[in-house]
């Protein structure tokens, strides 16, 4: 990648050259993760060689507005190419804020500064958030205010066009006081051939008494690297739930971090993986409970095939003064065949009174009294196991609450059981 630093349009407010220029201060100073590093672990650090990549522009942009195709009825769609915004449409309430992000920066750039990158990056990536910040050009700004509600979802298609190109997506998305909304980010590539990488960022501010979902569907092709970090934080009575799907990339590392700011807040962080061949996710995560009386719940399933490999990594930390803190942390690992590999590593740091946390990780095979239940069905046994990998995936999905955007999601775990099925054919 380029070693000089990426020049901020002159069109962008003085404070948000400044963070750019701050920002690749930092990412020059910054070392690169070692083995030594707690939070990279079990990682794959030959995966972070960024060498031969760089940015490009938008070649083939009608082709993938066309093959944008995603929910039936999203109340506002917007596709991204390269980082570069080439199809809009909305239908949004009077008041809602829903624009590329260049766009939000000269509009509306109080309002960007309030709270754009705010959270510290402390899973491991900060080295690499540092070069997004630095390198990024545009991306999605979503605000909806006060007792404003969204009813549908606004979908975000970002893909990458081109061998060795590199994307910084960002999404920042901001609730006003019981004010309602769900966004869905789709990351594809253009082809199935040309290596590719993303550093994509989602900021989530959760106002107080509102609802902020955000989904993540990561289908880039299996030669394309991803860092995908997610910084969510909400406030008194407020609702976040965070979810991603992981089928795409070689190598996908997530990091994502809930900070419960205020009482009787909510954070839901779920996550769907099927790895397979020789495919690699690394996920971070930490619950982080800063007022008292705050609930969260993370549930991850990883479906395991071929040679593939999973680290989760999770932490349930309770500040001091949290206290009636009720968390929980729950990974489950299906392993799909015996040569995939799954490392699961819970934890619980707890520094106040009057708390219900709970944390662990399972990993199983199918049974064969399950698979010969179902073959004396008629059902031959690939069949049956994608069956049994479809449901177990199921469980988390269906608690988005949403018919069309589970439909989707479902729809996507599907084509990739069917690749599977098929030898990646």
């Amino acid at each position: 990648m380029t070693t000089t630093a990426p020049q901020t349009p002159a069109a962008y407010p003085a404070w948000f050259a400044t963070r750019q220029q701050q920002a690749w201060e930092r990412y020059q100073e910054m070392p690169a993760p070692t083995r030594r590093d707690e939070p990279w672990r079990f990682g794959n650090l030959k995966q972070l060689d960024f060498d031969g990549f760089s940015t490009a522009g938008a070649a083939n942009a009608d082709a993938l507005i066309a093959r944008s195709e995603g929910l039936e009825k999203p109340v506002a769609k917007f596709v991204f190419v390269n980082d570069a915004p080439v199809s809009r449409e909305a239908s949004l309430p009077d008041g809602v804020v829903c624009l590329p992000l260049s766009e939000a920066l000269v509009s509306h750039g109080d309002l960007v500064a309030e709270h754009f990158m705010k959270q510290e990056t402390r899973l491991g990536s900060a080295k690499f958030a540092a070069l997004h910040e630095a390198s990024l050009s545009d991306g999605m700004f979503v605000h909806v205010p006060k007792n404003v509600e969204v009813d549908g979802t606004i979908e975000v298609h970002h893909w990458i066009d081109g061998a060795n190109t590199v994307i910084f997506p960002h999404t920042l998305v901001v609730t006003g006081e019981s004010a309602k909304v769900r966004v869905l980010d789709v990351f594809r590539s253009a082809d199935d051939i040309s290596p590719g990488l993303a550093v994509a960022f989602n900021d989530l501010v959760a106002g107080a008494n509102s609802q902020l979902d955000y989904v993540a569907i990561q289908a880039f092709n299996e030669v394309t690297r991803v860092i995908q970090i997610n910084e969510t934080g909400t406030a008194r009575d407020a609702s976040a739930k965070g979810f991603i799907l992981n089928i795409g990339a070689s190598w996908a590392r997530n990091e994502s971090l809930s900070r419960l700011e205020g009482s009787g807040s909510r954070s839901d962080m779920l996550s769907v993986s099927v790895p397979a061949r020789e495919q690699e996710y690394d996920q971070r995560t930490y619950q982080h409970h800063v007022a008292e009386g705050a609930y969260s719940d993370l549930l991850y399933k990883n479906s395991l095939y071929d040679n593939a490999k999973t680290i989760f990594s999770g932490l349930i930390y309770v500040g001091e003064g949290a206290h009636n803190t009720d968390a929980y942390q729950t990974c489950r690992n299906l392993m799909m065949s015996d040569t995939s590999e799954a490392n699961s590593m819970p934890g619980l740091q707890i520094n106040a009174d009057q708390v219900k946390c709970s944390h662990g990780s399972t990993t199983a095979q199918i049974h064969d009294d399950e698979i010969f239940y179902l073959c004396a069905r008629g059902i031959d046994p690939v069949s049956a196991r994608q069956l049994i990998a479809r449901g177990f995936s199921v469980e988390v999905v269906e608690r988005l609450g949403d018919d069309a955007v589970e439909e989707l999601i479902l729809k996507f775990i599907d084509d990739k059981f069917a690749h599977i099925a098929s030898g990646g054919a």
